[in-house]
């Protein structure tokens, strides 16, 4: 049975969302008798082991900055660090017959894989969380990114299969040229370990944060610019006079310190700024909420899928989707029940419903209920994982 590789900027025990999802597929593909490996960074500098043996799946790190927290420069610098010693170790480990997969982190990363796997005789597959250069294009207006888009499609198309998270991302994928039987739609899941969590769960954390007896509508996740999040303050703005309703905002990304100066100066004391927490207390910080937020910005719907609706449904809390209303996640909101979708400029209606929900407690308790049916049937890799070793197969 031939070596699976992945490529990936984040692995355990780091906790951004890639992290979490690539090391919850590559455990259950280790377990189910795979040989993994895991090409990955260096969390927090010199004192994690270079290579070390993790659940069955063996994990090379390669040296790279981690100054993302710096703005974009930073960022830049820890993408390119990565991308170059990434590759230097695939260049160096590869073998004719390994799959190697590639995941998104940093854009373009599968470029750089496809030309070693041919080099090394190795097959080749994109596992695509986001699609760029057109989130950077739609978010910058910044045509010439587009430039390198002909060769990341041409190693698409020379692949031997792409994997997407829906069919809107799917549809791009297709777009460029690649053959539909050569592209395998396997949606995201919540990470392991969440289940559906009592009213009451998180009445530790209400009282450390100081937020017992309010009803909280959470946004839980990156801060990112592909999260269209200025209409928020302005649902917040038309609650402020509503002393039980608080706005928490629970994470860290390029936007934060932005949306929490524009919170100090429109005076929005109903809005609430904390850290991202650790995943051994992901289930209570995603419980805090009475129901949670989710955004896209207009022009990202084909290109990114929030993955934290799984895990805001595993704990049984519905959700209101802010974004284009012909989108992905807007109809599988609204089409699975467990959520409300509306246009970024609806603020009136969207604070009418939360003030709806916030009083009849039936209406909420059913779209929790709905939200706990979605996320059982997400709440895992073993779909993902049945679909891998389909792949996977040399027969596929």
């Amino acid at each position: 049975m031939a070596r699976v590789v992945f490529l990936n900027r984040f692995y355990w025990p780091d906790e951004p969302a890639t992290a979490q999802l690539l090391t919850d597929l590559a455990e259950a593909l280790a377990a189910a008798g795979r040989e993994v490996v895991v090409i990955t960074s260096r969390p927090g500098g010199s004192d994690f082991p270079r290579r070390e043996q993790q659940r069955g799946v063996t994990i090379l790190r390669v040296a790279a900055t981690r100054l993302g927290h710096r703005g974009l420069p930073g960022k830049a610098a820890d993408f390119v660090t990565f991308y170059l010693g990434a590759l230097w170790q695939l260049g160096l480990f590869a073998r004719r017959g390994d799959a190697i997969v590639a995941l998104t982190d940093p854009p373009l990363l599968g470029v750089g894989a496809w030309l070693i796997a041919r080099l090394r005789g190795a097959r080749i597959f994109h596992w695509v969380q986001d699609i760029y250069p057109e989130v950077a294009v739609t978010l910058t207006g910044h045509r010439w990114l587009g430039l390198v888009r002909p060769l990341r499609n041409l190693a698409w198309r020379r692949s031997d299969g792409c994997v997407t998270l829906g069919a809107d991302m799917a549809g791009v994928l297709t777009r460029a040229g690649i053959p539909p039987a050569r592209i395998a739609i396997s949606p995201n899941w919540a990470p392991a370990g969440l289940t559906v969590q009592l009213c009451d769960a998180a009445d530790a954390l209400r009282a450390e944060w100081q937020l017992t007896g309010k009803f909280i509508i959470a946004y839980s996740g990156n801060l990112g610019r592909v999260h269209d999040l200025a209409p928020l303050l302005d649902v917040a703005a038309a609650l402020r006079d509503e002393a039980n309703i608080a706005l928490v905002f629970i994470g860290t990304g390029a936007l934060r310190d932005r949306l929490e100066a524009q919170a100090r100066s429109r005076g929005l004391a109903n809005v609430h700024f904390f850290p991202p927490q650790p995943r051994a207390r992901l289930a209570e910080s995603l419980a805090l909420g009475d129901l949670h937020l989710v955004t896209l910005a207009a022009g990202c719907e084909s290109f990114v899928f929030p993955s934290k609706v799984y895990g805001v449904t595993a704990v049984g809390r519905p959700v209101i989707f802010i974004g284009p209303r012909d989108c992905e996640v807007a109809r599988l909101v609204f089409g699975q029940g467990f959520g409300l979708a509306f246009a970024p400029g609806q603020t009136a209606a969207i604070a009418a419903a939360i003030r709806e929900l916030r009083t009849g407690a039936g209406r909420l308790q059913q779209l929790g209920a709905a939200a706990a049916v979605f996320g059982r049937d997400h709440s895992g890799p073993t779909g993902a994982t049945v679909i891998w070793e389909n792949l996977l197969s040399p027969a596929s």
